[in-house]
């Protein structure tokens, strides 16, 4: 299974540890380490971020393997593996209480604690409903679980269990071909921020095919950097994460966002609450989680495609990661938490 979004505001990037997971070149991995205040963080991940993964479903599990169909429950059920863990309720497939485990990993980025990242994914399919079987593989650390219903509405969610990368990724689809608003309410222990690292060096050319950090010239492994928006909590210093969105619009919050970076007029942080974002995702496309390293390298944007989309694109490390300070500073954080600009907006095809 090959997982694949882009960056929110139509800048786009693979989810490209699920694939170096079983890549035979990886780059090394960066042993655990306590950093010192407004130290950069950056850690990079091998197929070790995965080992032992496996997701139990609806009495189905990884381990041994299962490929078919299953009876829709008549409430919230839960997908446990060994480093992430969530709850779908069967009659949207909603995603509640995302959270990472904290299982023993070389790659962890928790700490070792129990880590709550999302405490919701909700879309809203105005009025559709799923009816079908779920429709269920789960295979090692590979989870792909789907179910369709009226006005041929269908929702997919594939998952990775492992200790970081490109984790988890939503794809809804309806039979009008229009959006599907998305709203994601961060779990109470994490936040939104902007990330200083990428603001020190916004229009900036890095990668290993740079000639000139000014002009490039860019290429597949020479990009510019733009602000990134992350996520982070005051307790692991190894958390981060990043929304991930292929052909997929953020819908700005107009109160929400510190002014400094409002009057830097840059779309990727305007208007940005604190602990919700908001998105209209097409149909066919995606939204998806990236953790560890794949949240703060400097990508490039992939062929957008909503459609039997193939992973490609492979970097092997040769793209910069500018990483992230920690602990994030006040100024960073993008507040208030929460605000209902947007929730109501009409969506457009």
């Amino acid at each position: 299974m090959a997982l694949r979004t882009d960056d929110e505001e139509h800048e786009m990037h693979p989810l490209r540890t699920i694939r170096r997971a079983t890549a035979a070149a990886s780059v090394a991995l960066l042993a655990p380490l306590v950093p010192l205040a407004g130290t950069p963080i950056a850690q990079a991940a091998t197929s070790t971020a995965c080992d032992g993964g496996s997701f139990t479903v609806l009495g189905k599990t990884g381990t041994t393997g299962f490929d078919g169909s299953v009876a829709a429950p008549a409430g919230r059920f839960t997908v446990q593996g060994k480093y992430n863990r969530f709850n779908i309720d069967p009659a949207d497939f909603a995603v509640y209480d995302y959270a990472f485990t904290g299982a023993a990993n070389p790659a962890d980025i928790t700490g070792g604690r129990v880590t709550p990242v999302y405490a919701s994914k909700i879309p809203d399919h105005r009025g559709l409903i799923l009816t079908s079987a779920i429709s269920l593989q789960v295979s090692g650390s590979d989870l792909v679980i789907s179910r369709t219903g009226t006005g041929g509405l269908s929702m997919k969610l594939q998952a990775k269990d492992c200790a970081q990368g490109g984790i988890f990724q939503m794809e809804p689809a309806r039979g009008d071909g229009t959006r599907t608003r998305i709203v994601h309410h961060l779990a109470d222990e994490a936040f939104y921020f902007d990330n200083a690292n990428f603001r020190a060096k916004l229009g900036q050319f890095l990668g290993s095919d740079c000639q000139n950090a000014q002009t490039g010239p860019p290429s597949q492994f020479c990009v510019q950097v733009t602000p990134r928006v992350n996520i982070a909590n005051d307790i692991s210093a190894r958390f981060v994460v990043r929304d991930s969105a292929q052909v997929a619009t953020r819908i700005r919050q107009a109160s929400c966002g510190p002014d400094f970076i409002n009057n830097l007029g840059l779309s990727e942080t305007r208007d940005h609450c604190g602990g919700m974002s908001i998105w209209d995702v097409a149909s066919g496309g995606r939204m998806g989680v990236v953790t560890g390293e794949d949240a703060t390298e400097v990508a490039n944007p992939p062929t957008v495609c909503v459609s039997n989309c193939q992973a490609q694109n492979r970097v092997k490390g040769r793209l910069a990661n500018l990483g992230f300070p920690f602990p994030i500073a006040a100024g960073s954080r993008l507040a208030p938490r929460k605000s209902a600009d947007g929730l109501t907006a009409a969506l457009t095809p």
